[in-house]
């Protein structure tokens, strides 16, 4: 399997050698990032992008179909954001009305209306007026259209929907697009067949990985009777490859899902040269067990903070600020651009933390507490973040979980904007940045409509069994 995948890697690396136009090149990008497989040709992607760059002109090539010009318009935007490059949100300008409103006549085009929704959630602060209605339009003209779509728009539609594609971690995408892709008429059978047995190849090193953490697992929870700890191994190492994707990661995925129990074994685990990252580790762990003391105290004292004031210790104790440097621990740095550098774990520790570290444990936070209340709440718990939107602005319920999912919104766009400032002013921060967007993403799965895919494991079941157990369907 191993020699056939190296035989298909060199064909698909020839076909992006050869890529020219500026359509070709962004869907072939757009496939090969959907299936997972564009770790292997991450250096090609670059020099592809930067081609993309620079062919803004090509969409009145003839070879381009009119149908085809917000679908193309719409990938080029979002693949250039997502990889760090700037591009404006005026190139939507082509496809609105003498009013300023999108087109009524794209409102039928739904390839195109799911690339422009999808694209349009990489929205950064300030981005309101540009790329709101873009949402909003495509939005209300996908649901008009669901029911009446054929399979796979249908399924691609409802997900995107539910959770839009820059925000969905890209291991899920590929665990459904794998079997959608073989029925696109014009998927193409040498990435088809390196996506498939790559795929199967991780599967196995995730199983021979999470056997491992389970023996020892079953080994630690017994013995050191953590019956107070929720027994969530599998959801914790589910999560754990839902960000760190490939061979390369091995060593972060089983760091990552063992963390704070095992720090002796983590540091046995490191190389030499490697060892120091332990104290940023070691050091935020501390820090958050500050933050969760005052938070006991809150709740002791059945005092209720106000909104910014829970809001600046909850937003630590939500785990993602403590997860950055971990993040980090376990990743080797052997070729390509390095992610665990000495400046990239100062960067994810300094004080005050980063913009992007900081919106990640808001929208952490926001989501968690959106889903506790709906939940509801064992007595011993302190106010929420809703609970205290209520107290301070005297309103009910509903309100209150509007408001929350808008600064999570909110948070999601800071990411975005945080994003696209690191790759402008250090891009070697770029790689860390990207991971802990990669954390964001996980978060958006496990709270999807309001459930807490942690705490009540059995609703990330599905997920769990589609990934380790179910064989890929053929078509």
């Amino acid at each position: 399997m191993r020699e056939r995948v190296d035989q298909l890697k060199r064909q698909v690396r020839c076909k992006l050698s050869k890529a020219t136009s500026m359509a070709y090149t962004v869907m072939l990008l757009d496939v090969l990032e959907r299936l997972h497989i564009d770790d292997h040709f991450r250096n090609e992607i670059t020099a592809a992008l930067q081609h993309v760059l620079l062919l803004h002109h090509e969409e009145h090539d003839d070879s381009v179909a009119a149908v085809d010009l917000l679908h193309l318009e719409s990938l080029r935007f979002r693949l250039l954001r997502q990889h760090g490059l700037w591009v404006s949100a005026d190139v939507f300008d082509k496809f609105k009305d003498s009013t300023g409103c999108f087109r009524e006549s794209l409102s039928m085009d739904a390839r195109g209306l799911l690339s422009l929704y999808n694209a349009a959630h990489l929205a950064m602060p300030g981005e309101e007026a540009a790329l709101d209605d873009a949402i909003a339009f495509s939005r209300r003209s996908l649901e008009s259209l669901q029911g009446k779509l054929g399979s796979p728009m249908a399924e691609q539609v409802s997900r995107a929907l539910d959770i839009p594609l820059p925000r969905t971690p890209k291991l899920l995408e590929t665990m459904r697009y794998i079997t959608e892709y073989e029925q696109e008429e014009a998927h193409d059978g040498v990435v088809l067949e390196l996506a498939r047995l790559d795929f199967k190849l991780i599967r196995s090193l995730y199983l021979n990985e999470l056997k491992t953490l389970s023996w020892w697992w079953r080994q630690l929870y017994d013995s050191v009777k953590l019956r107070y700890a929720r027994d969530r191994l599998v959801e914790s190492y589910f999560w754990s490859c839902a960000i760190f994707h490939g061979e390369k990661y091995s060593r972060s995925r089983i760091i990552f899902t063992k963390l704070l129990n095992d720090f002796d074994a983590m540091v046995d685990s490191l190389e030499p040269d490697e060892k120091y990252r332990m104290s940023y580790a070691k050091t935020t762990f501390k820090q958050m067990s500050e933050y969760y003391l005052r938070e006991a105290q809150w709740s002791s004292d059945k005092y209720v903070p106000s909104f910014a004031e829970h809001l600046d210790i909850s937003l630590m104790s939500s785990g993602f600020p403590a997860m950055a440097p971990v993040l980090l621990l376990g990743v080797r740095d052997r070729g390509g651009a390095a992610a665990a550098t000495k400046e990239a774990f100062e960067w994810a520790t300094s004080v005050p933390i980063p913009a992007l570290v900081r919106a990640g444990g808001e929208l952490a936070r926001f989501l968690n507490d959106t889903a506790s209340y709906r939940i509801g709440k064992s007595g011993g718990d302190m106010a929420s973040t809703v609970e205290c939107y209520m107290a301070e602005r005297g309103v009910g319920g509903g309100e209150a979980v509007a408001a929350v999912a808008a600064l999570a919104e909110r948070a999601w766009r800071t990411i975005n904007g945080e994003c696209a400032v690191v790759g402008t002013m250090d891009a070697a921060l770029l790689p860390a940045a990207r991971l802990m967007v990669n954390l964001a993403r996980t978060v958006e799965v496990i709270y999807l409509g309001g459930r807490d895919g942690y705490t009540v494991g059995g609703d990330l079941k599905g997920l769990v069994s589609n990934l380790f157990l179910d064989p890929l369907p053929l078509y």
